[in-house]
């Protein structure tokens, strides 16, 4: 892990509990089609503190439902405050094998990473209210893929 990076705490049922990167797979990313408003424009900034944006993290993987999180295969879930500079307006990445390119072979591999990043979202949100609805799309969107379901069509089930 990086300095800045931390598991997030879970409390619901089905947590996962291990921690580090992913040896293979694929990203998938997650951003929307509105820019982030410039420092000029937009609205204030909103204030987050990491270990708000931590708990609230935890609390969106709380409103999974238990069974769905049950089926999470050796995934850790991390926050960290920024994205690559080479994208700026990521919002979080699932770095892994989704369970549907997996096979009876597979095992012994470090867990998938699920990476929520601070940052932007805080800057694209206007209250406490938006940033927490923001963190919970980003949550399961990043859990989407986990389960094999791509970008295209979480953008068409109102989850992009």
């Amino acid at each position: 892990m990086h300095d800045d990076e931390r598991p997030v705490p879970h409390q619901g049922d089905g947590a996962p509990s291990s921690a580090g990167p992913a040896e293979t797979g694929g990203d998938d990313d997650h951003r929307h089609g509105q820019p982030l408003p410039d420092a000029a424009g937009g609205h204030p900034p909103l204030e987050m503190s990491r270990e708000d944006f931590e708990i609230a993290v935890g609390d969106a993987l709380d409103l999974v439902p238990v069974a769905l999180m049950d089926q999470l295969d050796n995934v850790v879930f991390l926050v960290e405050d920024e994205p690559p500079p080479e994208d700026p307006e990521l919002l979080g990445v699932y770095d892994g094998v989704p369970l549907t390119e997996r096979d009876l072979t597979w095992g012994g591999h470090l867990p998938d990473r699920i990476t929520i990043f601070r940052g932007p979202l805080v800057r694209m949100c206007e209250d406490r209210d938006d940033l927490l609805d923001e963190i919970a799309v980003t949550v399961v969107h990043e859990i989407a893929h986990h389960f094999g379901i791509d970008d295209d069509t979480l953008h068409d089930l109102g989850w992009g």
